[in-house]
């Protein structure tokens, strides 16, 4: 018995696995998600779950997390750049006093973790 066949009316390859065919699936390579895509996916489930089906079922989930997630890096880094800027949090205080410089970037992370989820990842604009 062939290792692999190919049926041309499925369009399909199938492998040889003990005594049966199986269907070859492969993923598609996808770009990473984490945790602002994995919180926007949260949110579609819960609150816009015939949108999250829809992405789901035509396979464009993985891509509009993948969108989420850059944007929401991206305006996260800025965010806290704005901040310690506007703030004068620098490696001067973080020199002078390490636990003040601790507590106030911790301030600004959370402050600009609040934003990016209000401005991207608890919205929805049917991207």
């Amino acid at each position: 018995m062939k290792e692999k066949i190919y049926d041309a009316r499925t369009g399909m390859e199938y492998v040889l696995v003990g005594d049966y065919y199986l269907p070859a699936l492969k993923l598609p390579r996808t770009r990473p998600i984490g945790r602002w895509g994995m919180l926007h996916k949260v949110y579609l489930k819960l609150r816009k779950p015939a949108y999250y089906q829809s992405l789901l079922l035509s396979g464009k989930l993985d891509t509009v997390l993948a969108n989420v997630e850059e944007q929401a890096v991206e305006r996260y880094e800025v965010l806290i750049e704005q901040l310690s800027r506007r703030e004068h949090v620098s490696e001067k205080l973080k020199e002078e006093n390490q636990m003040e410089w601790v507590r106030r970037m911790r301030n600004l992370e959370n402050r600009a973790a609040e934003i990016v989820k209000a401005e991207l990842i608890y919205t929805f604009e049917g991207r």
